[in-house]
């Protein structure tokens, strides 16, 4: 069976209101992650990015941007666009290892310690209670389903470095097409 006859047959196998229902719950969830990002700031001045970049430092230790970005999913242009706000606010300090001059390292301020032990949890204390409250077999559950769902939205299938292509394989845009 060639891999195009393949691809539609699996492409048959959902009704369209399933993915319609996808889409809708994920602008749902962009849309709460959005809320709940805007009370953040209102709450502890962070957004939920930072707090998760403080809250990973606090449970990492002094540690390397390109471990954070790992940790954190998010990319070091980002990570390091976020440490230059947070070590701006004197949340954090970076300095150079003294083993090898090119590594950096960062670890909280006093202040940053002390704003981590106060702040929220970055989802929200509803969420969490909510949560907390499943038998462990749906946490299990919720988790898997919603890492496959992440990888499956990813480009590269898992490590979330880019959006997943919008056209089908090996369609064009009109800006892309090759010109005789």
């Amino acid at each position: 069976m060639s891999e195009n006859v393949a691809n539609a047959g699996r492409k048959r196998r959902f009704r369209p209101e399933e993915l319609r229902t996808v889409e809708k719950a994920i602008r749902r969830i962009v849309r709460a992650n959005d809320l709940q990002s805007k009370a953040l700031v209102k709450a502890v001045g962070l957004t939920s990015a930072q707090l998760v970049i403080l809250k990973a430092i606090a449970n990492l230790g002094e540690v390397t941007t390109t471990a954070l970005s790992a940790h954190a999913d998010l990319s070091a242009a980002t990570v390091i666009t976020i440490l230059d706000n947070l070590e701006e606010r004197g949340l954090i300090e970076r300095y150079r290892s003294m083993s090898d001059r090119r590594i950096v390292h960062t670890r909280l301020t006093g202040s940053g310690k002390a704003l981590v032990a106060k702040a929220p949890e970055p989802l929200g204390a509803t969420f969490v209670e909510r949560f907390a409250a499943l038998p462990d077999e749906r946490r299990r559950e919720i988790v898997a389903a919603v890492m496959e769902l992440g990888d499956m939205l990813a480009r590269d299938g898992g490590t979330g470095a880019e959006p997943a292509d919008l056209l089908p394989p090996g369609q064009k845009t009109g800006a892309s097409q090759e010109r005789p």
